[in-house]
């Protein structure tokens, strides 16, 4: 019997190293590990007891002190001492209606050994592809599982890993793109740090097949649990002669270094990125030559992200068909999804493409907290689109996405309930791009600034006729004149709100109502007399002393000096606050 507990970043903010350090101070009787993050992250922190027979026991939500109700049921078998902590059949749903490969050892295996990544016969790819095949046959293999990069635009990656192979010069390299940019997303962060050796695996495959003789990872520096584990890794893999000269005794070395970057969203972009990778501001440069060409140093460079060298080593080993078999004649494999915001079961989720959002968000992730209306599905991050209710069941590949005014993106979503207001959604996303904008072309730098000034005004109940038609033709202007894909599809989750949401953008500028209630400038607090019993519970509570009145009497707000906080309308217990 062994316990494993969970800790990826998510189970460690949950308090899952409490939990480690008060089973260690309890004195449980069985050896203590760790593992990743299994995708449950809604359930952390997670604590797995593997019995002797093999059978799986799995706790969620525990904290500290449940550490004794754990060591009782070690040494004496009282399963009535866990029982609350059980995970329910429910919950297991959302793991047993995945189909993982590229999250396949994540949450099961300790990511800080490498031996418990061979006993999951990690590096058998590895030593299959450079000692049993060509370069050649390795780009084969991934052309026939249609595998496409998982980083957002979709393209295939044994076109991009034969075009550095045919370019001539020595001194290759082979780039891991690991700045996970957009917002609510985090596959590229539990990759590493519960799989690490898979991601460095993929890469020296990679590597093999383009002729690099230099990897190198960029990491977000936010991401210190991540660089850590992939450190480690990396060093133990040299120890044991996967990293270096004469890998499996063959010709082919490979050394591997990181690089912490400072987290730019424009370096999602591969040219911005080799530029921040040079010592550079992150930007993108003039496209041809593209980086199969002229790259990193100006030497032939690959780039692709986290998710698609952690297919490789299951596609190397299992075969191009076996991959390509899963999904769409278009799309490919499988897909993983950080699925945040509105749903019942947030986390990881990898499930073959063809499947549908209805599958994902309410046969996975439970449906929507509280069961509200679902509204829309935010797809690709802030370059994507909000796809709404009534496209529910949308199939999930890079085609049918894109029809819908979204895209895969890297694998964000946010699902939205009816209390989002979409024009405050399109005004969150097109901030962060503006602010996340190099400043390199006009279009980009200027234009996103100027959508970004008439949604504050929408807004704020200062929108004016003409507004919608304005930001729809400075949307299509910058999409045509942007150097790079940040300001390409910045304007997505304007167009797309504008799309399917239009009549909120029409009662923002004419009747100056948001209905979801979220623009507080928008919104008006006043109390209920008939409903108020003066219970003095909303005056106590605001910030502002703007509610008056006696204790067993109505209340008042004073409008000029609200602000709208709402606190007056989350604690009344009557129904007395008025929100409109």
């Amino acid at each position: 019997m062994k316990i494993v507990i969970g800790q990826g970043s998510c189970g460690i903010a949950a308090g899952a190293e409490k939990v480690r350090q008060a089973l260690i101070k309890a004195n449980v009787k069985t050896d203590i590990s760790i593992t990743g993050c299994i995708g449950m992250c809604y359930l952390e922190p997670i604590v797995d007891i593997y019995e002797d027979n093999g059978s799986l026991t799995r706790l969620v939500k525990v904290t500290e002190n449940d550490a004794e109700a754990i060591s009782n049921y070690i040494e004496n078998g009282n399963k009535e001492a866990i029982e609350k902590l059980l995970v329910s059949e429910a919950d297991n749903e959302f793991l047993n209606k995945q189909t993982r490969i590229a999250l396949r050892n994540c949450g099961l295996i300790n990511p800080e050994e490498i031996d418990a990544y061979t006993e999951a016969g990690g590096y058998t790819a590895l030593k299959k592809a450079v000692c049993d095949m060509s370069p050649e046959d390795v780009i084969e293999t991934i052309k026939v599982s249609g595998l496409a990069g998982r980083g957002g635009a979709g393209f295939p990656t044994w076109f991009k890993w034969n075009a550095a192979r045919q370019s001539e010069g020595e001194g290759k390299y082979l780039i891991c793109n690991a700045d996970e940019g957009d917002p609510g997303a985090f596959m590229d962060r539990a990759v590493i740090e519960s799989d690490p050796h898979n991601l460095i695996e993929g890469m020296l495959i990679g590597a093999y097949a383009i002729g690099a003789k230099h990897a190198v990872v960029y990491v977000r520096a936010e991401y210190p649990l991540a660089i850590k584990r992939l450190e480690r890794a990396i060093k133990q893999a040299e120890e044991k002669g996967i990293i270096g000269n004469n890998i499996f005794g063959t010709d082919f070395s490979c050394d591997f270094y990181i690089k912490a970057g400072a987290g730019a969203f424009v370096c999602g972009e591969e040219t911005a990125l080799i530029e921040s990778l040079e010592g550079h501001r992150g930007m993108p440069r003039l496209k041809p030559p593209f980086p199969a060409q002229s790259g990193f140093w100006h030497k032939p460079s690959n780039i692709n992200n986290v998710e698609t060298f952690a297919n490789v080593g299951w596609i190397i080993n299992n075969g191009g068909e076996a991959f390509s078999a899963m999904g769409t004649e278009g799309s490919k494999g499988t897909k993983v999804f950080a699925v945040t915001g509105k749903v019942k079961r947030s986390g990881l989720v990898e499930i073959p493409m063809g499947k549908t959002l209805r599958n994902v968000i309410f046969d996975i992730c439970g449906g929507i907290k509280d069961d509200k209306p679902f509204k829309a599905v935010q797809m690709g991050g802030p370059s994507g689109g909000c796809i709404p209710a009534e496209l529910l069941d949308t199939v999930i590949d890079y085609k049918a996405l894109g029809a819908t005014g979204a895209i895969m993106g890297s694998g964000g979503m946010v699902v939205m309930d009816d209390s989002t207001c979409m024009v405050g959604m399109a005004k969150f996303f097109l901030d962060f791009t503006a602010k996340e904008s190099c400043g390199k072309c006009i279009h980009c730098r200027i234009g996103t600034k100027r959508m970004l000034e008439i949604l504050e005004r929408i807004t704020k109940g200062e929108g004016k006729d003409g507004d919608v038609e304005l930001l729809e033709e400075l949307c299509y202007a910058i999409k045509d004149g942007a150097l790079c894909g940040l300001g390409q599809t910045a304007p997505n989750p304007v167009l797309t709100t504008i799309k399917y949401f239009k009549d909120e953008y029409v009662q923002h500028i004419q009747d100056k109502k948001c209905t979801a209630g979220e623009c507080s400038d928008l919104i008006t607090y006043s109390i209920n007399k008939d409903k108020c019993v003066g219970c003095t519970l909303c005056a106590r509570n605001c910030p502002v002393d703007a509610i008056s009145g006696q204790v067993k009497q109505p209340h008042e707000i004073d409008s000029d000096k609200c602000i709208k906080c709402g606190k007056c309308y989350t604690v009344c217990r009557f129904g007395a606050v008025v929100k409109e």
